[in-house]
């Protein structure tokens, strides 16, 4: 408790000592997530998004997110998100199923899943996100069809749909090593992203990013300013921000990063973005939406003129049916987002 005292304390500060990070630009998003949310009580809370209010320039209408897992969320701690100013919730639900969610070692069941998502909305909450996994080893698609199902019946104004990762050193890895666990293919994580494509367009979800459908008027602040290359600032221990031309990273150990807090520095390290890098990552962000990327802006904002360096790579992928051209932008068709990573690649500028 102690340790969590200090860390709380030294967010605040760091709040204090970044407010000109963004230059006084108008913030429309504020988001708690990485882990942190389910540990802060109300009064954390509270004091965190007057820290916020009170340093920074913030939109009347602002996006106030909090990341939670379903077992977080009491009627005590959903009312006193409410009350906060809190207006959007982002649950970690994962599956509907049951022996998934234990492959997953996941804390809630299917039943509590959906009671928190009930008890939010009787609430007051109107604008919830809604996370899946798909990629779990299975002998077919059925139980993620069922978890599609379930979801669409449920009408989040949010679905965020990732394929599950598995990194060397975490226990899912650990069990591929020893032939524990058989990753499913990529033509099989394909087929699921497909179905969910399929599915929730007709259930009236826009794709307007790979992993993400929402309902109109419901996109996300949060995702869509990342995705469109926009400024952001992250506080705490590992956050991540970003001016536009350069990227910081907080240091992840807690003790560095309190010592740093104390002495009224924030611990963090910093790469400044080539012209190579900073094309590279709008064109994997647009490329990413729904809004694609402009040829005009690549070539005069960022220096790259992809039609001379990979014209032929890019009319390849355009007879081929996987990138669709709207004047001087292009973006990814259907079939092309089930490719998303290679045909990113392939696009690049090295």
């Amino acid at each position: 408790m102690h340790v969590k005292d200090e860390l709380i304390r030294a967010i605040v500060a760091e709040i204090r000592l970044q407010k000109d990070y963004l230059h006084g630009e108008q913030i429309n998003t504020i988001y708690f997530g990485g882990g942190t949310p389910s540990i802060l009580s109300m009064q954390e809370i509270d004091s965190l998004l007057h820290t916020v209010f009170h340093n920074f320039s913030i939109d009347e209408n602002a996006e106030i997110s909090f990341e939670c897992n379903p077992d977080d969320l009491s009627v005590s701690k959903l009312t006193g998100l409410y009350k906060s100013g809190i207006n959007r919730l982002s649950i970690g639900i994962q599956s509907f199923n049951n022996a998934q969610l234990e492959f997953l070692h996941r804390t809630h069941d299917a039943h509590g899943a959906i009671e928190s998502y009930d008890r939010a909305r009787s609430i007051g909450f109107s604008n919830i996100s809604l996370d899946l996994i798909y990629g779990i080893p299975a002998p077919d698609h059925k139980i993620w069809e069922e978890d599609l199902e379930r979801i669409v019946s449920m009408a989040p104004q949010h679905i965020s749909s990732y394929c599950l990762t598995i990194e060397p050193m975490t226990v899912f890895g650990n069990w591929v090593s020893k032939n524990k666990l058989k990753p499913v293919s990529d033509e099989f994580a394909a087929e699921q992203l497909e179905l969910s494509m399929q599915i929730l367009s007709c259930a009236g979800y826009d794709q307007y990013e790979i992993s993400n459908f929402a309902q109109p008027g419901y996109y996300s602040r949060h995702n869509s300013a990342y995705w469109l290359n926009e400024k952001y600032l992250g506080i705490g221990p590992g956050a991540h921000s970003f001016d536009g031309t350069s990227r910081q990273f907080n240091v992840q150990n807690n003790h560095k990063y309190l010592r740093g807090i104390k002495e009224r520095i924030v611990p963090f390290e910093k790469e400044v973005l080539t012209k190579e890098n900073r094309a590279n990552e709008y064109l994997m962000t647009g490329l990413r939406t729904k809004w694609g990327f402009n040829l005009v802006k690549l070539k005069e904002e960022y220096g790259y003129d992809i039609m001379y360096a990979a014209g032929k790579i890019v009319r390849q992928l355009k007879d081929k049916g996987f990138l669709l051209q709207e004047g001087s932008v292009i973006k990814l068709s259907d079939s092309g987002k089930l490719l998303t990573d290679q045909i990113t690649a392939d696009l690049f500028w090295v």
